[in-house]
């Protein structure tokens, strides 16, 4: 497997790993600069010359996949009988410099409803290195030429017509993933609330809309779904930076996201 294939793999896993790669090499080495290796909590994938110098980068890897806030490090190797090494001895007689970088788990976020809000917010998460779902029952809200705003995007964009139970969606999003419930109908918008209740292991959810349409929303999901105070306050609203005021779908959007990459950003921590 090519160390891309494996990066690919362990953001699809949502698994943490590191990159090891060969940055700078002086004399003779097991391997060029270039050469890369995928370290993964358990797997490795590719090779940065094997001996000491992939062991030690291997178990290095696996400390920073330990901690929540790890950097970009260099490790320095001199290849030479003289230098007592964790894993034996490296006798090339050159000297190699290894680039260690972090593969942090990739958050996910999941947008219902892409209408004039929902396109906006889209434009700004998808500058975000994330997985972003982007559903709707309206197939005239996913077409290419509407999406195409998006064509530049950093995050991967996963977009999902869903004609009839857009909540089946639900099931198919990773744990932690941050759901924000804004579609054209307040019937399939509390719907949504109710599947998302039932969800386990979802990050935050968020609804838009006015005070009196959540009181409304809080009877029935009381009522008629069943659940308890403390789990109906899992749902925010309104959502955004309170200070935020204005209506423009664009402002609305800005003040969600900074919102929403608040939290993502506390879940790091």
């Amino acid at each position: 497997m090519t160390w891309v294939a494996a990066v690919a793999r362990l953001r699809a896993r949502r698994e943490p790993g590191v990159l090891v790669t060969v940055a700078t090499v002086r004399g003779h080495a097991p391997r060029r600069a270039g050469a890369k290796l995928v370290v993964g909590r358990t797997e490795t994938w590719g090779s940065i010359g094997g001996g000491n110098i992939e062991a030690v980068a291997i178990d290095r890897g696996r400390e920073l996949i330990g901690k929540p806030d790890a950097e970009p490090e260099l490790m320095e190797f001199a290849l030479n009988d003289k230098v007592s090494n964790r894993h034996g001895v490296q006798c090339c007689g050159g000297a190699v410099t290894v680039l260690l970088e972090p593969l942090p788990i990739v958050p996910t976020v999941a947008i219902f409803g892409v209408g004039h809000v929902g396109l906006e917010l889209a434009r700004i998460l998808a500058r975000h290195n994330l997985d972003l779902y982007l559903v709707d029952t309206r197939s005239d809200m996913l077409t290419d030429e509407r999406l195409d705003v998006l064509a530049d995007a950093v995050a991967q964009v996963h977009v999902r017509h869903v004609p009839l139970l857009p909540e089946e969606v639900l099931a198919e999003l990773a744990p932690g993933t941050h759901v924000l419930i804004m579609t054209h109908d307040h019937a399939e918008d509390a719907a949504l609330c109710d599947a998302a209740l039932r969800t386990p292991d979802l990050g935050s959810i968020g609804l838009i809309g006015s005070s009196a349409k959540w009181t409304r929303f809080r009877h029935r999901l009381a009522t008629e779904g069943g659940h308890d105070a403390a789990t109906i306050d899992r749902i925010k609203t309104p959502i955004g930076i309170p200070e935020i005021t204005g209506k423009e779908p664009a402002t609305i959007a800005v003040s969600v996201a900074a919102d929403l990459l608040r939290a993502v950003e506390q879940d790091r921590h």
